[in-house]
């Protein structure tokens, strides 16, 4: 029996549920977007990756990089170089781990939305793949895979909602190519 090949990214852009994450995306300016994905990839996706990969520093330096940007402490082009030349390679670097590569990945976007606010999505598709894959292992049927990235749909969704600035003065306008 051939071995089934697994998705990179979970979730649908089409979903009402990521539509709904856009729209609040939309909402709000990008200091919030910036700290909620690093928070988020921080507290659910970096642990996912550190487990896998324990000795293995480059998606932490990554986001801390993107945290020292956004405090003013670093130059963007010092971000970007961390997230391309050292996130991004840990990723290519885990074909045999899907886990950990779809966990990279997703600190890596995390790490990016400094510098393009799109990859906030590509936070949700790349992290939805790690908390799967990590949960329930890599066999299971696409309909198992789907529940849990509406579940991360969700959670993400609610830990804007918990960070948004109502009534954003200066909301990103983010133009997604999806």
């Amino acid at each position: 029996m051939a071995k089934k090949k697994l998705r990179k990214m979970l979730g649908d852009v089409n979903a009402p549920s990521t539509i709904a994450l856009m729209r609040l995306i939309d909402t709000q300016g990008k200091e919030t977007i910036c700290n909620w994905c690093i928070n988020y990839a921080e507290k659910n996706i970096l642990p996912i990756f550190e487990k896998h990969c324990p000795h293995d520093s480059r998606p932490r330096n990554a986001l801390k990089a993107a945290r020292d940007y956004l405090d003013g402490k670093v130059k963007l082009s010092e971000v970007k170089n961390l997230i391309l030349k050292e996130c991004h390679a840990a990723a290519r670097e885990l074909d045999t781990n899907p886990v950990a590569q779809a966990a990279a990945r997703a600190c890596g976007q995390a790490s990016a939305v400094v510098h393009t606010l799109s990859h906030s999505l590509g936070l949700y598709f790349y992290g939805a793949a790690a908390i799967a894959y990590d949960r329930v292992g890599l066999n299971e049927n696409a309909e198992v895979y789907n529940e849990i990235a509406e579940e991360v749909c969700a959670d993400m969704t609610a830990a804007l909602r918990a960070v948004a600035v109502e009534d954003e003065p200066n909301p990103a306008k983010i133009k997604w190519y999806c």
